[in-house]
């Protein structure tokens, strides 16, 4: 434990499973990389709007943004090596829990959409 560096490439390797050597990378990369991943994942929704509007836009864009949740759940199965139908399907769950916690925020504060 005195060579700090070499006792925590050794954590990494056996208590997570990964190369120290592989771990590289830029925060200015994973945080351009995020915001882009990010605003097109925000523009999935939208889209509904811009060929029908009332309900229907609302449903299709609910039916949209749930689509998208669950294709980004499953592509991420790629990077952890889970199954495509779980990752898709937690990611499905928790941001529609998500957006049913911020429409019942909404609703207690008393906002609305004229």
């Amino acid at each position: 434990m005195e060579d700090e560096q070499g006792a925590l490439d050794a954590m990494v390797r056996e208590e997570l499973g990964l190369d120290p050597s592989t771990l590289g990378g830029s925060p200015y990369s994973a945080g351009g990389s995020s915001f882009v991943l990010f605003a097109l994942g925000a523009i999935i929704p939208l889209v509904p709007y811009f060929f029908v509007s009332g309900t229907a836009a609302v449903v299709a864009a609910i039916m949209a943004a749930a689509s998208g949740l669950f294709v980004i759940g499953a592509l991420i199965s790629l990077l952890t090596g889970r199954n495509p139908l779980y990752s898709g399907s937690r990611q499905l769950i928790f941001g529609l829990l998500a957006a049913g916690v911020t429409f019942g925020l909404g609703r207690l504060i008393g906002a609305a959409v004229a």
